[in-house]
C-alpha cells in the first residue's frame, strides 16, 4: 500500500499519524525462524540486511509478513537517506503494518486494528521495533518533527484497510519543505512533451568565487515558464562548465552549460550529505546570482 503526498486532514480526530521515517521501504516475511526480506520493487533484499536475520525471534507468531521502512540514524539519531544507501552501518526496520498473522490474512481490518495486533506480535530488539502513532493532533507531531529536523509524517485514516500495491487517498505523506536560492549553471535536454524545452536545470550554491554543483531541478515549471526560461537560457548558452567542481559524469552527459547570471528559489526536503538537493521543485526565477 502507498501513500501519496497531501496536506493534513481537515478531520483531524479521524486519522492517526505516525513519523515519516526517511529509507526503504520494505516487507518482511517471517517463517519459522526464517527471514525474508523484500523491497518495494520486489527484489529479494535478505543478504544485504543481516542484522534482520534475528528478526523472527522478535515475532510471536510461527508466520507473519510485515510492513514498514528499513532507516539508518546518524550520530546525532537522525534518519539518512544517504547512510541507507550506503549501508555503511546496521540499518533499524521500523515496522508499522501487519499484513498476516499464521494462517489470517489482517489486510481486510480497520488501520487501528492491526496497529494493535502489531503492538502485540513485534516485540522490539536491537535492529526493529514498532514506532509509536497518535490518534488526531497532527499539527502538533508536525511541528514536532520540524524542530528536531525529521522528514515530516504520514497520516492513516481510521478504519481504513490495507489494499497492497495500490496508492491509496487513507495514507497520506505530508513532508516538511524550505526554500532556497540557487544558481542556474546548466540544464539538461528535455523528451516527450519536453523536446522542445529542457528537462532539469542543473544548479548551485555560491562558495566563495567557486559555484559548486547541488543538483537538478525538473518540477515546478509551467508550460509558459518552460518555453520562456529555455529561451533565456540559450541566449546565455556557454561552452564551459561554470561548476568548480564538475558535477558527477551521470549529470554532465546530458547538459548544456550557461554562464550564472540567472538565480531561482527552489522548494526541497534537504540537501544530501553530498551536497545535492532532494525533492527540488522550482518556484520562482531572480536576474542575477544573489
Amino acid at each position: 500500500m502507498k501513500a501519496g503526498l497531501g496536506s493534513l486532514p481537515a478531520d483531524d480526530d479521524r486519522w492517526a499519524y505516525e513519523i515519516k521515517w526517511d529509507g526503504y521501504r520494505t516487507l518482511a516475511f517471517v517463517e519459522h525462524g526464517a527471514v525474508r526480506l523484500q523491497s518495494s520493487n520486489r527484489h529479494d533484499v535478505t543478504a544485504t540486511y543481516p542484522e534482520l536475520e534475528q528478526l523472527s525471534s522478535g515475532v510471536h507468531a510461527s508466520t507473519a509478513v510485515l510492513d514498514g521502512e528499513l532507516v539508518v540514524l546518524d550520530d546525532g539519531g537522525q534518519p539518512r537517506f544517504e547512510l541507507m544507501q550506503r549501508h555503511e552501518r546496521q540499518a533499524v526496520f521500523h515496522v508499522f503494518d501487519v499484513l498476516r498473522i499464521d494462517a489470517h490474512d489482517t489486510i481486510a481490518l480497520p488501520y487501528e486494528d492491526r496497529r494493535r495486533l502489531l503492538d502485540q506480535l513485534v516485540e522490539p530488539g536491537d535492529n526493529w521495533l514498532v514506532p509509536g502513532h497518535r490518534v488526531g493532533g497532527g499539527d502538533e507531531l508536525l511541528a514536532v518533527t520540524g524542530t528536531h529536523g525529521l522528514e515530516g509524517i504520514m497520516a492513516k485514516r481510521l478504519g481504513s484497510t490495507y489494499v497492497p500495491g495500490k496508492r491509496s487517498p487513507n495514507w497520506r505523506k505530508i513532508k516538511h519543505r524550505r526554500r532556497v536560492d540557487v544558481v542556474i549553471g546548466g540544464f539538461t535536454s528535455g523528451d516527450g512533451n519536453r523536446a522542445s524545452t529542457f528537462g532539469s536545470l542543473l544548479v548551485g550554491r555560491p562558495d566563495g568565487e567557486s559555484l559548486v554543483f547541488a543538483g537538478g531541478v525538473g518540477t515546478g515549471f509551467d508550460q509558459a515558464m518552460l518555453e520562456s526560461l529555455t529561451a533565456r537560457l540559450n541566449d546565455i548558452a556557454a561552452p564551459d562548465c561554470p561548476f568548480d567542481p564538475p558535477p558527477p559524469v551521470a549529470y554532465r552527459r546530458a547538459a548544456r552549460w550557461v554562464l550564472p547570471h540567472l538565480s531561482a528559489t527552489i522548494e526541497m526536503t534537504e540537501f544530501t550529505n553530498d551536497g545535492l538537493v532532494r525533492h527540488a521543485s522550482f518556484v520562482e526565477l531572480h536576474e542575477g546570482t544573489h
